[in-house]
Formats: structure tokens, C-alpha cells, sequence
């Protein structure tokens, strides 16, 4: 199965030997749209590299109420798994798959011996915390300081972006889960964008018009 995989990608971040050796300690995983990939609660045994598909990272308030923090794509990775990883911590928050796609599963023993082996290495997993972090600062400065209205924007771009298209495959109601917010709110707010010529609405479907990118 490994060799099937396109390592062109990886290549291009890693030295060759450094990607032999993903591949050889590393399991790939399928994964399918609403696959759990970490839970809440759960002892992490290893990081994931998303070689294909889209995983939203999800954390729970003390009310159980869940909210998005961020996404992963191509080539990205969690930070917070490695972190459990290291320090055996049970997770305390939750990958599920947005689409269909595959990961790289490395082993928790390795990702230390590859920070002193591989600058390469050294190099993703601290350029992989510095985008999450800035990731995370963006998701706090819009829920205390940007209006409803402009997260919901932020949402559906983001999705665009990850996916490559402007149709974005979504409810409201799950707009409303991962934004902490409700789906009346959410509804009024997609209706607006649509009387602005920004959105068409469908069923479960959200088109992004041109404008809407401006």
C-alpha cells in the first residue's frame, strides 16, 4: 500500500531519507467523511500528516458545546497531537474528517529521534505550532472582537479554500454547531449575503459568487 502513495509532495518538504523512513515506520490510514481520527478524553499514540482530504479540528466547552479551531489539509499536521504524544496526555480536543482522504500516521517513538536526525523535520514541526498558533489567535480575535457576520464569512472561506471550490457542502444547523452559535442566527446571516448577490443558497449547498471573495 505505501508504495502507492505520490511522495512527491512529502519530497518537497523532506529530505529522501527522511520520507523513506516516514514510510517505513508510518502507517497509512484511509479515512472516510465523519471519521473520529482523535476524541476527546483519548491517550494519542501517534501524529498525523494529512496526505489527502480535510480534518476539522474541534474543542468542547464545559457545557459540551463544541467549536471549530481549525483545519488540515494537504501535508499539514497537529500539534496538539504531537504534544499528547510527548507528554502522554489524554486529547483535549477532536479530529473528524471532513471528506474522504488518507493520512500518515507516525509512531509517537520516532518524532523526537527525527527533531536532532532531520532539520527538515525540526523545521515543519515548529513551522506546524506557529501556524496553528496563528490559527487559533485569528479564531479568538473574531469571537471577541468580529461580529457574527464576519466569522460566518471567515467560515465559508476557509472551507472554499480547503476544498478548491466555491460550492460549499454545509448546513446551516452545522454552521451554527461549530461556530457556537444557532441556526436562526445563521440562516438571517446567509439570507443577508444572499440579498447582497455574495451566496446562492441550496439545500445543504452554499455557492460563493465572485463578490463574495472581495
Amino acid at each position: 500500500m505505501k508504495k502507492l502513495i505520490n511522495t512527491a509532495k512529502l519530497e518537497s518538504i523532506f529530505e529522501k531519507e527522511l520520507v523513506q523512513e516516514l514510510f517505513q515506520y508510518g502507517d497509512v490510514v484511509h479515512f472516510q467523511a465523519g471519521d473520529i481520527i482523535m476524541d476527546y478524553g483519548k491517550y494519542v499514540r501517534m501524529m498525523p500528516i494529512i496526505l489527502s482530504g480535510t480534518v476539522k479540528v474541534l474543542r468542547k466547552d464545559d457545557n459540551g458545546k463544541e467549536i471549530l479551531l481549525y483545519y488540515l489539509s494537504d501535508n499539514e499536521s497537529c500539534s496538539m497531537a504531537y504534544g499528547c504524544c510527548i507528554a502522554s496526555k489524554k486529547s483535549e480536543v477532536k479530529a473528524v474528517a471532513e471528506d474522504d482522504g488518507k493520512l500518515l500516521a507516525i509512531p509517537f517513538v520516532k518524532l523526537t529521534d527525527w527533531l536532532c536526525k532531520y532539520d527538515t523535520w525540526r523545521n515543519y514541526f515548529f513551522n506546524s505550532f506557529n501556524e496553528r498558533f496563528v490559527e487559533l489567535l485569528n479564531s479568538i480575535d473574531i469571537m471577541a472582537f468580529g461580529n457574527m457576520d464576519k466569522r460566518v464569512r471567515e467560515y465559508l472561506k476557509e472551507k472554499s479554500e480547503r476544498s478548491g471550490s466555491s460550492i460549499v457542502k454545509v448546513s446551516h444547523y452545522k454552521i451554527a454547531e461549530e461556530l457556537a452559535t444557532t441556526r436562526v442566527v445563521v440562516s438571517r446571516i446567509l439570507k443577508q449575503f444572499e440579498n447582497d448577490g455574495l451566496v446562492l443558497l441550496y439545500r445543504n449547498e452554499i455557492k460563493l459568487m465572485k463578490e463574495f471573495y472581495g
